[in-house]
């Protein structure tokens, strides 16, 4: 199958306005450029209606995080998510991520707290997972203050898919509960791994290899093992017991290889996991369905499932 028609057109747009690519960017230009493209360009209509929307602060690793909490329209109480946002642990935050918030709040009928943990490179590994296993504790002990009930559950996209698996194994060895994890389009292989579609889909598709490289030299530290769990979730030794996982992978992705390998890897370990490949669709597309009709409906079909998972718990 080719690239959706819609998004090949956003990638033309992007290609004609010239400009910088990410990986020739220093961390403050890349970060004005991801705005640019989200959040800058969204007009109001594009905006995805929830219930309400309330800016507040988490407990993070070494002090108070920004977070914003997403409640859908209806009556409660609802599942509870914490959502950690794509970007490479570089660029990013609430704001880049605002639709995909109130996507996954909507089309999984949950309350849903955003949370904007330390960014590289003046952060580095595992600052991130440290911020986000602190902050996925807090929303656990408060989901009943937040409007949600007892079942609590993690998700993200990219970067943000890579926080979501590591925490879920993280709580889990501090004997925590999850409910579910949405893995969206993860990274969770180590930074130098050989899949075909890293390959195949390294160039011309929004996120490139070259960007892959820059992202992690900005993350990791020159003495990391690259296959730390924390950095790494597909290499952690025990998978077992772990929380439901409904993943999603895009065709023209280079991360899609290791996202559906994860999901493989959980099911040996006993773990459900349900991997529903996106065809047509590139890297960061749950952020185009403004653009892309076929895209939307794959947003829309894909919370839902999570939320029928989490219901399902």
């Amino acid at each position: 199958m080719s690239v959706d028609q819609n998004i090949a057109a956003v990638l033309a747009s992007v290609v004609e306005a010239g400009g910088k690519k990410i990986h020739e960017s220093t961390p403050i230009e890349a970060r004005s450029g991801y705005r640019a493209l989200t959040f800058d360009s969204r007009t109001q209509e594009q905006v995805v209606p929830v219930g309400s929307v309330q800016d507040i602060s988490v407990p993070g690793a070494v002090g108070q995080l920004r977070a914003r909490v997403y409640r859908p329209e209806g009556e409660g109480p609802f599942p509870t998510i914490a959502f950690f946002h794509g970007g490479g642990f570089v660029i990013g935050d609430l704001d880049t991520h605002d639709n995909m918030s109130r996507d996954v709040c909507r089309g999984s009928r949950a309350v849903v707290v955003a949370v904007d943990y330390r960014l590289a490179p003046e952060h580095r590994f595992p600052a991130a997972v440290d911020d986000a296993v602190a902050a996925t504790k807090w929303v656990a002990e408060n989901a009943q203050r937040l409007g949600g009930n007892d079942t609590v559950a993690v998700a993200g996209d990219s970067a943000g898919g890579n926080l979501s698996a590591v925490v879920a194994q993280q709580l889990k060895a501090d004997g925590i509960p999850l409910a579910g994890q949405f893995l969206i389009y993860p990274a969770v292989a180590q930074p130098d791994a050989v899949y075909p579609s890293r390959a195949e889909n390294g160039a011309g598709y929004f996120l490139e290899t070259e960007s892959i490289e820059w992202f992690y030299s900005h993350y990791i530290g020159e003495q990391c093992n690259a296959k730390d769990s924390r950095l790494a979730p597909l290499h952690a030794s025990q998978l077992s017991g772990l929380p439901p996982a409904v993943i999603v992978t895009a065709e023209f992705d280079p991360l899609r290889d290791e996202g559906e390998a994860y999901g493989h890897a959980l099911r040996d370990a006993g773990v459900w996991a349900e991997v529903k490949r996106c065809e047509g669709m590139i890297h960061g597309f749950f952020d185009m369905g403004r653009w892309s009709p076929a895209a939307q409906e794959a947003i829309e079909e894909n919370c839902k499932r999570f939320g029928d998972v989490l219901r399902e718990s």
